[in-house]
């Protein structure tokens, strides 16, 4: 696997430190301080990434309290040796549907509710398949914040293809003839490493 750019990375840790120190500081001189740590962070992912510095102070201006890693689910759900996929409508691209776990979510409902809404498909998890680091694998671009991502195999209980806002089409594929895939949410390794789980239901869960 390759890892990511590691500016990028101190970058990030910058910004992290730079939040929490925003959340719990106390005098307007400590704000100061950690505010400036945040504007540099911005700047130093400029240098590996297009985004201007302002986009990123605007990203992260959303932030508030401890930094923590974000959390995506993906459903990983096989029928006939093929496995569903939804196209994402902001890029055109492929993926595996899901997204960020919403709060008072389990892991388990966050990923059973996103599969619904983006592919009109009702599912089961029945099993946690890869707990990955997003940070380790080559997802492009890199992202400014820390995911972990959560890949489920799911079971369709009912429903039919039906895109969402967010996706604009749903289909089946075999992981060897795999259409264009949204790189920051989804690898084609990954669905290699999916469908072996899917044949083989004995693996452990494989994590970072």
């Amino acid at each position: 696997m390759t890892a990511e750019p590691h500016l990028w990375k101190l970058a990030r840790q910058l910004q992290a430190l730079a939040q929490t120190g925003l959340t719990y500081a106390t005098s307007n001189y400590d704000r100061e301080r950690y505010q400036t740590a945040s504007d540099i962070a911005a700047e130093l992912m400029t240098l590996q990434n297009p985004t201007s510095a302002a986009t990123f102070r605007q990203l992260f201006a959303l932030q508030d309290g401890y930094a923590t890693p974000k959390v995506d689910v993906r459903a990983a759900v096989f029928r006939n040796d093929q496995v569903l996929l939804v196209r994402e409508a902001s890029d055109g691209l492929w993926t595996l549907p899901g997204g960020w776990a919403d709060v008072n979510d389990s892991p388990a409902e966050a990923v059973e509710r996103e599969t619904f809404e983006e592919s009109g498909f009702r599912v089961k998890a029945r099993k946690l398949a890869a707990v990955y680091d997003r940070a380790k694998h080559p997802h492009e671009p890199p992202f400014p914040f820390h995911i972990y991502k959560l890949f489920f195999l799911c079971d369709i209980l009912d429903g039919a293809p039906s895109p969402s806002g967010e996706t604009s089409a749903v289909d089946f594929f075999h992981p060897d003839a795999l259409p264009p895939l949204s790189r920051t949410r989804l690898l084609p390794e990954q669905v290699q490493r999916l469908y072996e789980h899917w044949r083989n239901p004995a693996l452990p869960t494989d994590f970072d």
